[in-house]
């Protein structure tokens, strides 16, 4: 398999910003994700939301299969195995979840695939690691206590990899407190693919987005 658990986490750490997407239209979705890849995030979160998006998903995904294998897509929005095993049978190559599910866990550890769970607690976290959750999804993570909790959890367990979704946004004042208080990924959704952006189809913006953003975090962890 080209992009391999451990080809994955690298990918998420690595870029840093995940951007989070979903649209009914696969143009639109096929677009907005090369302009991700193009502004150097190549591993992007598709939300299954709506009816019909595993369809879409399956369709985008062998699209990139055949003219992008540097994307890497991932799920997101998984809440039971059946669903997640679905989505991995036509592609996804990481599951995010807004919720802990050991089911899910499992079943991706027997695929090698990469399950970020939604955990909200320190025993919710260090749940997710006796299961074999790599990197764990702080979610929501403005709601559940911020860049303070981030940095409380790492405090008894450092080796704990954190990535948020919810509170984080794409300028430099909030990377640096996020990613000060020791995440290794956010996860980021409208306020870096706007709706406006995604309106005026401006797929060049959406890149230019995400690419600020990949900077601001590559130079913030450069010191």
């Amino acid at each position: 398999m080209r992009h391999d658990r451990l080809a994955v986490l690298t990918a998420l750490e690595s870029q840093g910003v995940v951007p989070v997407f979903y649209h009914p239209d696969p143009e639109v979705c096929l677009n907005v994700i090369r302009a991700c890849a193009r502004g150097g995030a190549p591993a992007v979160e598709f939300t299954n939301r709506g009816d019909f998006a595993h369809g879409l998903f399956t369709e985008v995904a062998k699209e990139f299969a055949r003219t992008d294998p540097d994307i890497i897509l991932g799920i997101g929005s998984i809440v039971d195995a059946p669903t997640a095993a679905l989505f991995i049978a036509s592609g996804a190559r990481f599951i995010v979840s807004p919720a802990l599910n050991p089911e899910v866990a499992r079943l991706c550890n027997r695929r090698m695939v990469p399950y970020s769970p939604g955990c909200g607690s320190v025993t919710e976290i260090s749940t997710a690691q006796e299961l074999g959750c790599e990197i764990v999804k702080l979610f929501p993570g403005a709601s559940v206590g911020g860049p303070d909790f981030v940095k409380a959890v790492r405090g008894p367990m450092p080796w704990t990899k954190i990535m948020p979704t919810g509170g984080v946004d794409p300028d430099p004042a909030s990377i640096a407190k996020w990613f000060g208080s020791g995440i290794v990924a956010a996860g980021m959704g409208s306020k870096l693919i706007t709706d406006a952006a995604i309106k005026a189809k401006d797929w060049a913006g959406i890149e230019a987005q995400v690419r600020q953003t990949v900077h601001a975090i590559a130079a913030f962890r450069a010191g």
